[in-house]
């Protein structure tokens, strides 16, 4: 019997399943941005492992900050490899970018609330989440943080997914077992894998991924809508 809830925060919460790369490229074309995705794909693995490796997210940051200071490093790679041109004034369009981002986010949490307060009615819940050191923040800005009284956040106890031992942080969290336990997660190999690894039960909602390499994996419970989590649970 499940006794206990452990989320996964961004790309499960945030964006409904949608791969934040998906999302901000999204942005990218609404701004008319002249780079192809592959090169938009390649500015943000290049800001992702910046953010990784450099303290420029401070825990104070909410995620319009946060937004804010990936947009500008993706650009930063894009202008230093000659994709866009020097001479382009592209601080308007960055601003517009991240505000994007962060109103799109701020709109699906708002509809995840909905479903998070009737799920907390019946399970304690925690959160588990790879993130940069502000996630208290950025809950706090969207009005999720009394759901979890419990956050594993990588930056902060130095473990990442998809290592286990991450979510084994959040069944101790619960007091619980680890079949005691459901783990909710966008990624198979982030989320899913390890969690199922530990004997967690686990939902997968599965909206636009990183790659193709997820889309013909099965598992016995797939959603595409946070919504959904009310007639599993």
């Amino acid at each position: 019997m499940i006794k206990g809830l452990i989320f996964d925060y961004g790309a499960t919460i945030d964006s409904n399943g949608k791969h934040w790369a998906e999302v901000i490229w999204e942005q990218y074309v609404a701004a008319k941005v002249p780079v192809t995705k592959q090169q938009f794909r390649a500015a943000y693995v290049y800001a992702e492992r910046a953010l990784a490796v450099n303290p420029y997210i401070k825990p104070e940051d909410n995620f319009r900050r946060l937004m804010l200071v990936k947009i500008k490093l993706e650009f930063d790679y894009l202008l230093n490899e000659a994709i866009l041109g020097p001479d382009d004034a592209w601080n308007e369009t960055i601003n517009a970018i991240a505000e994007g981002c962060y109103q799109e986010a701020k709109h699906t949490v708002a509809e995840a609330i909905k479903t998070l307060k009737i799920l907390s009615e019946r399970y304690p819940m925690v959160l588990v989440s790879n993130f940069y050191g502000n996630i208290q923040a950025v809950l706090a800005d969207f009005g999720v943080d009394s759901f979890f009284p419990s956050i594993i956040e990588s930056a902060i106890v130095g473990v990442r997914k998809p290592d286990p031992a991450i979510f084994m942080l959040g069944v101790e969290a619960l007091n619980l077992k680890p079949s005691e336990v459901t783990v909710i997660g966008d990624s198979y190999r982030k989320d899913i894998q390890p969690a199922q690894s530990l004997g967690c039960e686990t939902i997968w909602i599965k909206g636009i991924g990183w790659d193709e390499s997820e889309d013909k994996i099965d598992h016995p419970a797939i959603i595409t809508d946070f919504s959904e989590l009310c007639n599993l649970l």
